[in-house]
């Protein structure tokens, strides 16, 4: 007799990004495809969130604030905050 298998998706996976003393910690972060990524910004100053070729873009965040992008595609992703452009960070999407 033949049994038939589920398969059950757990939660996408979720990964945390802290805007913090004007650097993005981690600066460089591989994730999986679905997977979604939160920025947090734990300084005292604002900060935004903003990826190249505009796929993503937060506004500005401000202490405690946070902004979530779920990335899809496979693919290397760099961002940086528009308020402070040496704040620079890169998603690899496997």
């Amino acid at each position: 007799m033949a049994t038939a298998a589920t398969a059950v998706a757990g939660p996408a996976p979720s990964t945390i990004v802290v805007a913090k003393d004007f650097m993005f910690a981690p600066a460089s972060l591989t994730v999986r495809a679905g997977s979604t990524v939160t920025w947090t910004n734990s300084d005292d100053e604002p900060h935004s969130v903003v990826g190249e070729a505009g796929l993503f873009r937060s506004g500005a965040l401000d202490t405690g604030e946070s902004f979530s992008f779920r990335f899809d595609r496979p693919g290397t992703y760099r961002y940086t905050c528009s308020i402070h452009p040496r704040m620079v960070g890169t998603i690899v999407v496997d």
